[in-house]
C-alpha cells in the first residue's frame, strides 16, 4: 500500500521548504568558513595553487563518490561543454580575478562587491528570456542584505571605492560570474546534484592545474601544515559538498533565492573571524545582520509559480 502511495503522490516524498531553508543556511557556513581556509592557505600556497588543488581535489572526491553511488558522469560532447561554461563561470573566472584582486583591495571592500552577485541576477531576471523572474519584493530583499553588508563590514570601507579601480571592477566582474553561473545552473535541473557538481569541478581543474605548473611551479613550494590542512578542508568542505547543495537548491529554490547565501555568508565569515582571529565587529553590525536577514526572507519566499514547479505546495 505504501509503494501504490508513493507512485501516486510523487510529491509526498519531497522534502518541505524547511528542509531547503536549513541547506541554504549549510551553503551559507560553508561558503563563509571558505574565507578562513584561504586566510589560512595562501599564507604558503600561491593562491592559483591554491585554487587549482582546491578545485582538483574536490572534483576527484565527488567522483569517488559518484562511483560508489554507482552514478555515471555523462559521457557526451555537449554535457561536458555545459560542465566546462559552468566551470567557467563558478571558479575559474572568479576565484582568479578574487585571488588577484585581493592583493590591493581591502578585506571589507572586496567582500561588500564580492556580494553583489544577487544585484546581477536581478538583473539577468529582468533582461534574460528564459530566467527566473524578478519582482519588486526581491528588489527590496536584494536592496535590504546589501545594505546589511555595508553595516556589518562598516560603510568606511566604502572610503577606498574608487582607488585600485582595476582591482574593483575584477571583483565586480567575479560577482557578475557568479551570477551568470546561478542563472545557467539551472540547465542541470534533471541531473543528480553531484553530477554537475563534479563535472564543473573536473572541468576547471583541467584548466587551473596546468595554469599553476607553468607559474607557481608547486613541487618548489614548502606550504606549511597548517595550509595543507586548510587546502583540504576548503576542498571537501567548502567545495565539494558545497557545490553539491548549492546545484541542489538552483534546481529547488532558484538562481535568486540560492544567491541569497552571498549575503548569509557575511555575517558566517566574520563571526569566524571574531571568534578565531579576534577581530572586531563594527558598531552597525547587529542592524546589519536585521537587514541581512529581511533581505534572505525577501529574496526566498517562493512564488505560487515555484512552488508548483518543484512540489512545495502541498
Amino acid at each position: 500500500m505504501r509503494i501504490n502511495t508513493l507512485k501516486t503522490n510523487p510529491n509526498a516524498c519531497r522534502p518541505g521548504p524547511a528542509t531547503e531553508w536549513a541547506l541554504l543556511a549549510l551553503l551559507a557556513t560553508l561558503w563563509g568558513a571558505s574565507y578562513t581556509f584561504i586566510k589560512i592557505g595562501v599564507a604558503t600556497i600561491p593562491p592559483l595553487t591554491l585554487i587549482a588543488s582546491r578545485t582538483l581535489v574536490a572534483g576527484l572526491l565527488l567522483l569517488a563518490v559518484l562511483r560508489l553511488r554507482g552514478v555515471r558522469l555523462p559521457r557526451d560532447a555537449a554535457s561536458w561543454r555545459r560542465f566546462m561554461l559552468q566551470a567557467c563561470f563558478n571558479s575559474v573566472l572568479p576565484f582568479t580575478l578574487i585571488a588577484w584582486a585581493e592583493r590591493s583591495v581591502g578585506a571589507g571592500l572586496a567582500t561588500i562587491l564580492n556580494s553583489t552577485s544577487p544585484i546581477f541576477i536581478f538583473l539577468l531576471g529582468l533582461g534574460l528570456q528564459g530566467a527566473e523572474k524578478s519582482s519588486l519584493l526581491r528588489l527590496v530583499g536584494v536592496g535590504a542584505g546589501l545594505a546589511g553588508i555595508c553595516l556589518i563590514v562598516g560603510f568606511e570601507a566604502l572610503g577606498g571605492l574608487g582607488r585600485s579601480l582595476l582591482a574593483q571592477l575584477a571583483l565586480v566582474a567575479a560577482a557578475v560570474c557568479y551570477a551568470c553561473a546561478a542563472t545557467l545552473g539551472r540547465m542541470f535541473r534533471g541531473l543528480d546534484p553531484m553530477v554537475p557538481a563534479a563535472g564543473s569541478l573536473l572541468s576547471g581543474a583541467a584548466v587551473l592545474l596546468p595554469a599553476s605548473l607553468i607559474v607557481d611551479r608547486p613541487w618548489t613550494l614548502t606550504p606549511a601544515a597548517e595550509s595543507v590542512l586548510a587546502v583540504l578542508a576548503l576542498a571537501v568542505f567548502s567545495t565539494a559538498l558545497a557545490f553539491t547543495i548549492y546545484f541542489r537548491l538552483i534546481r529547488t529554490l532558484g538562481p535568486m533565492s540560492t544567491s541569497a547565501q552571498a549575503y548569509l555568508r557575511v555575517p558566517i565569515g566574520v563571526a569566524i573571524g571574531v571568534t578565531f582571529f579576534g577581530e572586531r565587529l563594527a558598531p552597525t553590525a547587529w542592524l546589519g545582520l536585521a537587514c541581512i536577514l529581511v533581505g534572505v526572507i525577501a529574496m526566498t519566499l517562493p512564488t505560487r509559480s515555484r512552488r508548483v514547479e518543484v512540489g512545495l505546495d502541498r
